[in-house]
């Protein structure tokens, strides 16, 4: 392909995330028509993907690539071929309709704009990650779909349980996000390979590898993870406290289905194997039957459609466990259903939350005659999730049953699973569609209406696509089927699809029993609900229970060890550090034998003769001497005052050495370093008492003088070590040889600091900027408070003036003198008043000046 398109594929992947850093600053210019005009994004982006649907049908598969990290050969590289071309047409063609749906259900909310931003970023990530063919492209797309859905999820921050589902969320996809890093990296370490499209091409050398178990469960791991797979199913409920239209997205094609995507790219390179198949259909097996039963002991219609989703993708992970072409056809078919008839229920039952006040299935009915349109549009999507002509979703269970009918117990048993789920499923659409529009009207929060035309359109669009592509079933085939298809098993296949009804084939009579079952779960659904609330109050546990003990566990655990490592006691930090140091030196150097490079040796003969007094002059000599003096003083010091001057002394000797022996950069270095030491430290101690000795009880000092003899002895025997071994000038040749050419300086240490480790310095630069800016604030802030204390005015002060008393008054209150205690002056006879009122003598009050605020 040409250029245009390369960098054209590359920008789908962009282009969502330069719309949502932009979408406040649209949202306040254009709030009423925000969300149509984001919603031209994803249009854009969709009108752009169909334009490739005649390159990758004639070529297979488009590539673009993005240099990266080129030094390690890393691009980032995306692709498209039929499966990530299903995918991505789903995810912008969806995203189009929910966009219009979110500004007409959040209107007037005066974060919407936030929420926009949000829901794009989120889009951006699910296209990167279906497109990405890079597989660190994959997870990095994988961790944005995780952190953005974290923001939407917990989009209504002020709310308890939203927080808790957004947190829940992000533990639980992050566990998944882990084990697919390890599998990637796994991957390319047996294969040497990046990049997917070559994978399945070179992969099947992973089956004969005896890490292969190991990449198989990081894979299924992550994949069961992120779309709901039972045992780690429970955190998708608890999402439905996002806003709806983040519902609809992420149930029908967006980060649910990132795990189904990820098994049915990893299926031609990790399939095909007993440990596959075998994993993959009995967890979604059980996956299908636990969400529609899930489904059926809800009454509120979000929840019992995010359990129908459990139960969607538990039959996706079946079909791709199964892995033939007629399991395989089905799974493509069913994605494309489900994801147009679930967002369309979302959007229906959203609809009917937004002007009906409750979406509790029990106080609901009888709306088919206050909101028609969206009944139409309920029941579009219910035919599909019913699984009834003329929708596509009759297809894909004609797929389903159409290889399983044989005289095999493991086959029979997979189609009777199959049948009890689709069944399940099927009567959990009648009950969204029927229960809520049809029987007698019943009073609800709010005056029920039918929505307006940003609530009607995506569920009325998305439930006659399914009957267009039903109806259009051999473009269908030809130009979705077969190449998403071809892309899971490896190899061409046909389509077969077609409109004709044989009485003579079971799949027909597979299909009636289905119906026919449907009937009954819905005839008897208040039966069930019943039975499953008993039996989960029986149970009287959860995985969400679990959950929480295991966070309540986990946090609790977090804080002892964080009481017991940071106790607040710097001495025993320091103590800590310097025994660490002691065993890092004393270990090589006695356990590892890395001391006898100084004993003795044939080479060397007797060294200890050779051992000699430096030739140093007087003035060597002096800096010596000083060096000494400020090590004593340092020991000897009486108080800290005189451990800080001793501590300056002993620095400033340090830097005369260096600049004897030629470091004058690090002599210049040094003398800043201990002078602002000396003066920053006698600052901070200037507020405690210096003239005072520390009593130490001789424990501490004998354990801080071994460890501070250790950890002398340890540096010097290692820089001796280190000296006995030949010097490897290298790097110091390369300094020496690129400094002028390439960094254009001759001061070559210069040159290191700021060109070859230029962001080690910017790294230092930062730390200390960021300590003086928190320094800044800090004392800021203590000036603001000392400014704005409150003014307390004085109180005053006066003579206590004895009233006379009154003969006839004094008998009627002598038992009242009794229980009354009498007030003690302040000074004196003095009596403090309260108010101004309470002076006797107001005018008599001594005088006292207003002290500044």
């Amino acid at each position: 392909m040409g250029p245009n398109i390369d960098a054209s594929i590359a920008l789908v992947a962009v282009a969502p995330f330069i719309a949502a850093a932009l979408a406040p600053l649209l949202h306040r210019f254009t709030k009423p028509l925000s969300g149509w005009v984001l919603a031209l994004v994803p249009a854009a982006i969709f009108v752009f993907l169909v334009s490739l649907i005649k390159p990758v049908l004639a070529t297979g598969m488009i590539s673009a690539r993005i240099g990266w990290v080129p030094a390690y050969g890393l691009d980032l590289s995306f692709f498209v071929d039929g499966l990530s071309l299903t995918f991505a047409l789903t995810i912008s063609g969806i995203g189009t309709l929910i966009f219009i749906y979110s500004v007409a259900y959040l209107a007037g909310h005066p974060h919407l704009g936030r929420f926009l931003a949000f829901l794009m970023a989120f889009m951006g990530a699910m296209l990167g990650l279906v497109l990405a063919d890079n597989m660190l492209g994959l997870f990095m797309f994988w961790e944005l779909t995780a952190v953005t859905s974290f923001l939407l999820i917990g989009f209504d921050a002020v709310r308890v349980v939203a927080r808790r589902g957004a947190i829940q969320t992000l533990v639980i996809t992050n566990i998944g996000g882990m084990a697919l890093l390890m599998g990637v990296l796994l991957v390319h370490h047996l294969t040497g390979i990046w990049a997917l499209s070559d994978l399945g091409v070179h992969g099947h050398a992973l089956h004969e590898n005896g890490l292969y178990g190991l990449v198989l469960a990081c894979f299924i791991i992550a994949a069961f993870t992120k779309s709901a797979q039972f045992p780690l199913h429970f955190w998708l409920p608890n999402a439905m406290e996002a806003p709806t239209p983040v519902s609809a997205f992420l149930h029908s094609t967006t980060m649910v289905q990132a795990g189904v995507y990820l098994l049915a790219r990893a299926a031609p390179w990790l399939g095909h194997t007993a440990a596959w198949t075998t994993i993959l259909i009995c967890f979604g097996g059980v996956t299908l039957l636990w969400g529609a039963l899930g489904s059926l002991r809800q009454t509120d219609l979000k929840q019992m459609l995010a359990q129908s989703t459990i139960a969607s993708l538990g039959l996706l992970v079946l079909l791709i466990g199964l892995g033939t072409e007629t399991a395989i056809a089905g799974t493509v078919i069913y994605f494309v259903a489900h994801a147009l008839y679930k967002a369309g229920l979302f959007m229906v039952v959203g609809t009917i939350d937004h002007e009906a006040g409750t979406r509790d299935i029990t106080a609901l009915g009888g709306l088919s005659g206050k909101m028609p349109v969206t009944f139409a549009a309920a029941v579009l999507a219910g035919l599909s999730m019913f699984g009834l002509p003329p929708t596509i979703a009759f297809f894909a269970k004609e797929e389903m049953y159409l290889d399983l009918f044989a005289p095999h117990w493991q086959d029979l048993s997979v189609l009777a699973v199959l049948i009890a789920g689709n069944a399940l499923l099927a009567a959990v659409g009648a009950l969204v569609v029927i229960k809520p529009f049809i029987g007698a009207a019943t009073s609800t929060p709010k005056s029920a209406h039918e929505g307006s035309l940003g609530l009607l359109a995506g569920p009325v669009v998305l439930g006659f696509a399914s009957i267009a592509a039903a109806l259009s079933l051999g473009w269908f085939g030809h130009t979705v089927l077969a190449p998403a298809a071809n892309a899971i098993l490896n190899e061409p296949i046909e389509s077969h699809l077609r409109w004709a009804i044989d009485l003579g084939q079971p799949v027909i009579w597979l299909s009636l029993a289905t119906w026919v079952l449907a009937v009954l779960a819905y005839r008897n659904a208040a039966t069930i609900h019943t039975m499953l609330r008993r039996l989960d109050t029986a149970l009287g546990w959860t995985a969400d229970t679990v959950f929480d003990a295991a966070m309540f566990g986990l946090i609790r655990f977090a804080g002892d060890m964080t009481r017991a490592l940071h106790h607040g006691r710097l001495e025993l930090y320091l103590v800590t550090v310097f025994l660490m140091l002691a065993l890092a030196l004393v270990v090589p150097l006695f356990g590892l034998g890395a001391i006898d490079a100084l004993w003795p040796s044939e080479q060397l003969g007797d060294w200890s003769a050779k051992l000699a007094w430096l030739q140093l002059l007087p003035h060597e000599w002096g800096v010596i001497a000083l060096a000494l003096a400020g090590l004593g003083a340092i020991v000897a010091a009486p108080n800290r005052l005189y451990s800080i001057l001793a501590l300056g002394v002993q620095g400033t000797a340090v830097a005369l050495i260096f600049l004897m022996f030629g470091a004058p950069d690090l002599a210049f270095t040094q003398f800043i370093v201990e002078i602002l030491s000396v003066v920053i430290l006698a600052l901070v101690m200037t507020r405690l008492n210096l003239d005072k000795r520390d009593h130490r009880p001789f424990e501490d000092l004998a354990r801080d003088g071994t460890l501070a003899l250790v950890c002398g002895v340890g540096v010097s025997l290692l820089l001796m070590v280190v000296l006995t071994g030949t010097l490897d000038t290298r790097l110091s040749d390369f300094f020496i040889a690129t400094s002028v050419p390439i960094a254009h300086g001759h001061n070559i240490v210069n040159v290191i600091l700021v060109d070859y480790r230029g962001f080690d310095t910017l790294g230092e630069i930062s730390v200390l900027m960021a300590a003086g800016i928190a320094i800044m604030v800090l004392l800021r802030n203590r000036r603001k408070a000392i400014l704005a204390a409150p003014f307390v005015p004085p109180t005053l002060v006066v003579p206590k003036v004895k009233p006379k008393p009154d003969k006839s008054a004094k008998s009627a209150s002598a038992s009242k003198n009794k229980a009354a205690p009498k007030p003690k002056s302040a000074v004196g006879k003095a009596v403090v008043a309260t108010s101004p009122e309470a002076a006797v003598e107001p005018a008599r009050a001594p005088r006292r000046k207003r002290a500044a605020p």
